[in-house]
């Protein structure tokens, strides 16, 4: 996945511009920053739902195109009403044939590819349980292995770990750091709080205030850099592997205390 030159505003404020990115296979790739900074358009200019002001973005070499077969999608955690009259195997089943219209017969080959998914994931012992009964850990692994059913070039997520307490935080994103390895899929992460998978990530693109940095989490997530970013005095604290920022303008933004 690339980018070159590109550029997105939101009516007369600029969110980026002149971003050069290259994504690489198997990267495990975070986005961060605060509230409308750009994090979630930038994930949609990926899923081909948004176009760039200026630049292009490409996928394999090719214009990204919306519904794309190489583009997984995992979104933010949202409930089923409890009467969802979908079991968690219809809903895993609709990222294998879910883009194919009319009546569909369920052919061993594609049973075999559900229940593969639904093993994947940890979620066979609630295959055919109704989604709106199921917790909000478990309809995310069944979201994980719905993005996963085409085994994507790359994995678009969209803060996946919101409302999820910290043992399904821990289970997603090790399910989702997995697929970067064993599959060779890029990653792109985008999350407000980076700590949960601070262990996985391979590089960051930080937004804020209309300009970016990328580069390992030990080069952006700096003192001196997020203090450039917001012109504004910031400080970063490590303590037992995990990042505190201090002084953030935007107090929704990353594990932190108020300066």
């Amino acid at each position: 996945m690339s980018l070159r030159g590109a550029a997105l505003s939101f009516g007369s404020r600029t969110l980026w511009q002149g971003l050069d990115l290259d994504i690489m296979p198997g990267e495990f790739f975070a986005v961060l920053g605060p509230n409308g900074s750009g994090k979630t358009s930038f994930l949609k200019v990926l899923l081909g739902l948004q176009q760039l002001d200026t630049g292009t973005a490409l996928i394999e070499g090719r214009p990204i195109a919306r519904g794309s077969r190489t583009l997984g999608y995992i979104p933010q955690q949202k409930s089923f009403p409890p009467d969802t009259p979908l079991r968690a195997r219809d809903l895993v089943g609709l990222g294998v044939d879910g883009h194919r219209w009319g009546v569909r017969l369920r052919s061993s080959a594609y049973n075999a590819r559900v229940d593969g998914l639904l093993r994947d994931v940890g979620a066979e012992s609630y295959a055919d349980a109704p989604v709106g009964l199921l917790s909000g850990g478990e309809q995310q692994r069944l979201r994980a292995a719905q993005a996963l059913a085409t085994d994507p070039a790359v994995l678009l997520c969209d803060e996946p770990l919101l409302s999820l307490d910290l043992h399904h935080q821990q289970a997603v994103s090790s399910l989702i750091n997995r697929q970067s390895h064993e599959k060779n899929s890029a990653v792109v992460f985008v999350t407000h709080e980076i700590n949960p998978v601070i262990e996985y990530v391979d590089r960051v693109l930080y937004l804020a205030d209309g300009e970016f940095r990328v580069g390992t989490p030990e080069e952006v997530m700096t003192s001196e850099v997020l203090s450039d970013l917001y012109n504004s005095p910031v400080e970063v604290l490590r303590s037992n592997g995990r990042i505190i920022v201090v002084g953030l303008p935007d107090a929704t933004t990353h594990h932190h205390e108020s300066a």
